[in-house]
């Protein structure tokens, strides 16, 4: 399990390293990310069994990882209560965008898979 947590850290890291050494607005542990699916779609094995253990332990304990950000509202709540309308229509139209967006590609990905099915 310790070579899965050093290659997801791995990847970090390169993705950290990226968006340091170009300035780019994405935070570092996204671009390792992104990375890291590259790397699995290009080598077509699909993830080690070392990766497939750190992340069957990360998705078991997911619910533990929004502590944190459960303790920033509450150190910020007198932000949230200031500025509850614009973080409210926030949330409520990044939502509306996301589950929009979800929808379509849903949508043309079940397009796409069909086609494939009568050929």
């Amino acid at each position: 399990m310790l070579v899965g947590f050093l290659i997801l850290l791995g990847f970090q890291l390169a993705g950290e390293l990226f968006v340091v050494s170009l300035s780019l607005p994405v935070p570092g542990p996204v671009m390792g990310m992104l990375f890291m699916a590259v790397f699995l779609l290009v080598a077509k094995r699909g993830a080690s069994e070392y990766l497939r253990q750190v992340a069957d332990t990360l998705l078991t304990n997911l619910a533990l990882l929004f502590v944190p950000a459960g303790v920033g509202l509450m150190v910020h709540l007198d932000l949230l209560v200031r500025e509850w309308f614009v973080f409210g229509v926030t949330l409520v139209l990044s939502t509306a965008i996301t589950m929009g967006v979800t929808g379509w590609v849903l949508a043309r990905l079940m397009r796409r898979f069909e086609k494939r099915g009568e050929k």
